[in-house]
């Protein structure tokens, strides 16, 4: 046993495989983190349990693909690149091939469409947070006032156009939430 040990030790602390292993651990962790996430939202959402794991399966098979390409690009352009270490760029443009290749083309399902919703707005509130910080934009004196006061301006904003979508032109809101809205809003109006 000791022997069977030490020869999976070997190959697992290889450097040449280290690329392998990142991209299959990226898949692996994009099909559990999937999994973890979709199976209790749909279970919330959901009353039949083959749509319950039909959507927690896609949910973890497109991040996993997502990982796999994301990754695969990253060590593409590691091994040809004269530096030999990833760039910014080759970041971007992975998440960029990976993004439209998993979550930008064909029939965009609900699934989907949440996965990236979720992106967007994380993506959002990180880069107000990074314009604030880096102080590009935002002269020092004034960021104190843009931090304490951007999340409340951001919440405010969203709601009032959400309920300006919902009451004015209800048929351009996602599904679900139009009725979930209906459900909590509609039996208030006369």
């Amino acid at each position: 046993m000791d022997g069977l040990e030490a020869s999976l030790d070997k190959v697992v602390l290889d450097p040449q495989l280290a690329d392998l292993f990142a991209i299959v651990k990226g898949a692996r962790n994009g099909f559990t983190y999937g999994a973890k996430i979709r199976f209790p939202h749909a279970l919330v959402l959901r009353d039949k349990l083959r749509i319950v794991f039909k959507a927690t399966f896609q949910h973890a098979r497109n991040l996993a693909t997502f990982a796999t390409i994301y990754k695969t690009i990253l060590v593409l352009f590691r091994k040809t690149s004269s530096e030999g270490k990833d760039s910014p760029l080759h970041t971007f443009l992975a998440g960029l091939v990976g993004g439209y290749m998993v979550f930008g083309r064909g029939i965009q399902s609900s699934v989907n469409q949440q996965i990236v919703i979720y992106v967007f707005a994380r993506v959002v509130l990180a880069l107000a947070r990074l314009i604030v910080q880096k102080g590009g934009v935002i002269p020092r004196e004034l960021r104190e006032t843009v931090t304490n006061n951007a999340w409340p301006v951001f919440a405010a904003l969203s709601w009032a156009g959400v309920m300006w979508l919902y009451r004015w032109h209800p048929a351009t809101i996602q599904p679900s939430l139009k009725s979930s809205m209906k459900y909590m809003y509609d039996s208030v109006y006369p």
